[in-house]
């Protein structure tokens, strides 16, 4: 615990609290919606943050006095209910260390998740479509904001795509581990057969650009389509040419913004994205000519890192961590945090193998 408060470094918390506080008192912060967003959302999670680490030093103090009264009075329910409380906040210290690994430049920002349909069909689609339904569900248990940027939905079923924004402080650095691809084993729904269908959906985790990040991005490289929104309805749907496509000429990298109904709030939202993609590629040749220095292979972000099967027996487990739970239908409705855990060590574990 001690280890972890050095680290969280408490008394500078304190003082950024404070400081985005007064920043939040101000009458004109919500002339900036944009900024007002993040100023609250910062203070929200530090203040969070802060109570979680006072409340668990109060618990270990509390647990410590509670050991010694069974103690002095030979009681062996006050022990048994401290030995309880003991494992209760190792399990919750443990959690919160976590937090401590997350030490990547990039690691405290906002973050872009894109999820698209791969090989496996209209199954593909539908797994597509259950995984982003999935982090978005994660997002809402945490109580943090999500933007959708664009949704393209296949014929049949489910999703060929989606780009969504996740809008906490260190979302890049917690979700970035999900990046990858993950497979899907069970019985068709859309099979009429009842075979056996394994399919797969990849995911790509990006930070948000900050104005430190320096991505100019010149007119000329970008070409900039307009065209109809497409999907379920809405007044606003098929009506107008408000949904957005921005290419990058250099890099081919393609974004396309539909969610609003605002052609130029449709250009922002894709330029935002954009800019992230873009920051994303300039890391990647970076870390390109490292791993050539040293004579690596390159990295295995695009590798399959995760199964979730449903037939014939009931499990999903990571690839890389070993990590396992048998109930699949809860974690597609959110309960990632042990994968996310998992993740986020093992990251960890393999940065230090790479620095020895």
């Amino acid at each position: 615990m001690e280890s972890i408060e050095a680290v969280m470094d408490l008394g500078r918390m304190r003082e950024d609290i404070a400081s985005l506080e007064e920043r939040a008192a101000a009458p004109d912060l919500w002339d900036d919606v944009e900024n007002a967003q993040r100023v609250t959302s910062k203070l929200s999670y530090l203040q969070g943050q802060l109570r979680r680490v006072e409340e668990l030093r109060s618990r270990i103090d509390d647990v410590e006095v509670l050991f010694e009264l069974a103690g002095s009075e030979n009681d062996e329910d006050a022990r048994g209910e401290a030995e309880a409380e003991l494992q209760s906040l190792r399990k919750s210290v443990d959690e919160l260390e976590v937090r401590t690994l997350l030490s990547g430049e990039y690691d405290p920002r906002e973050a872009v998740v894109s999820v698209r349909a791969e090989a496996g069909g209209v199954d593909a689609a539908d797994f597509a479509e259950q995984l982003m339904r999935m982090y978005l569900r994660w997002s809402e248990r945490r109580g943090y904001s999500t933007e959708v940027y664009d949704t393209s939905y296949a014929e049949e079923a489910g999703i060929k795509s989606a780009t969504f924004a996740v809008k906490a402080p260190y979302a890049y650095g917690t979700l970035s581990v999900e990046q990858g691809t993950h497979r899907m084993v069970r019985i068709s729904p859309f099979d009429n057969q009842g075979r056996r269908q394994t399919s797969f959906a990849g995911v790509e985790v990006l930070p948000v650009v900050e104005q430190v990040d320096h991505i100019d991005i010149p007119e000329n490289e970008l070409r900039i389509d307009v065209f109809r929104s497409s999907g379920p309805g809405g007044q606003s749907v098929n009506t107008t040419d408000s949904a957005v496509r921005m290419t990058h000429i250099p890099t081919g990298i393609v974004v396309s913004c539909q969610n609003e109904k605002s052609q130029i709030q449709n250009r922002a939202a894709a330029m935002r994205v954009m800019q992230s993609r873009l920051l994303a590629h300039r890391r990647q040749e970076e870390q390109a000519k490292m791993d050539a220095l040293k004579g690596d292979g390159g990295n295995s972000w695009g590798s399959q890192m995760r199964s979730y099967v449903l037939h014939p027996y009931q499990m999903v487990k990571d690839l890389r961590t070993e990590h396992e739970v048998g109930n699949p239908q809860s974690v597609l409705d959110g309960d990632i945090d042990g994968f996310l855990e998992a993740g986020i060590r093992w990251r960890k574990q393999q940065e230090q193998q790479d620095e020895s």
